[in-house]
């Protein structure tokens, strides 16, 4: 049963990536969101309820919670613009656990470790965002490095690895998660080079749009997205500073 919900939570990080690079609006993803959320909680319930207290199911099961409150926490977030450094804070925790099952599951099952990496890694990213508010490391855009990686790898580590166990084809040999490695960083890479560009050409595109200038509500739209401030006296209308990395982005669900 969990990996029904493991199924679900592929569409959600790709989504959420989307945002992340300014491609889908962040309210119009809050329903999936709270959705996938629910059914991260309500599943594991179900799974828990049946297993009589069996402490490998219950060890197997219990970090879906973690996950299950973090969807349904971002779609508050999206819905109500609530502030966000208590969820960055929180990812920490989160990314924590998912480091410590990425370690256990080296010997028994070397490629969910990589898996439970991947997942360390993107909760990390949401830690150094949101909780601690760094949104560049020299030019790295750590808002858009982070949608990459959840479009890139949201569905390659949980939708396809949920339907593989559901059909009982799975791997646990060395070779096949040195692959899952390789994959992943291979993908961290391409990620950067895609953020690095995406970043250059919105640069240039204001350049072109505002004679060199910021200004105008879609480069409000962009700054939010990419988590940096808009200077209030540079956009007719503005209330005030956003100076929040947008959170859009996120995660996935431990197997049975």
């Amino acid at each position: 049963m969990g990996n029904v919900g493991l199924l679900l939570v592929g569409v959600v990080l790709f989504v959420n990536g989307l945002v992340s690079i300014g491609v889908v609006d962040a309210r119009s993803a809050a329903p999936l969101n709270l959705f996938v959320g629910a059914a991260q909680v309500v599943l594991p319930t179900l799974v828990l309820v049946q297993a009589h207290g069996d402490t490998g199911i219950v060890n197997a099961t219990w970090p879906s919670y973690l996950f299950g409150f973090t969807y349904l926490w971002f779609g508050l977030i999206q819905i109500y613009e609530i502030e966000t450094q208590g969820f960055g804070w929180y990812s920490a925790f989160v990314a924590a656990i998912a480091a410590f099952y990425a370690i256990k599951s080296v010997g028994s099952d070397p490629v969910f470790a990589v898996i439970w990496a991947t997942w360390a890694t993107m909760w990390s990213l949401f830690f150094v965002l949101l909780g601690l508010g760094v949104d560049r490391i020299r030019n790295l855009d750590l808002g858009r490095f982070t949608g990459w990686i959840l479009i890139l790898l949201g569905i390659p580590t949980c939708t396809v690895p949920a339907i593989l166990l559901l059909n009982n084809i799975w791997s646990t040999t060395p070779l096949v998660g040195f692959a899952a490695l390789a994959g992943l960083v291979v993908t961290a890479g391409l990620s950067a080079a895609l953020a690095g560009r995406s970043t250059r050409t919105d640069e240039g595109s204001a350049d072109v749009s505002h004679g060199g200038g910021w200004g105008g509500r879609e480069v409000v739209q962009a700054f939010a997205v990419r988590g940096e401030a808009v200077p209030v006296d540079l956009v007719d209308g503005a209330a005030g500073v956003h100076g929040d990395p947008d959170p859009n982005m996120l995660i996935g669900q431990p197997r049975e």
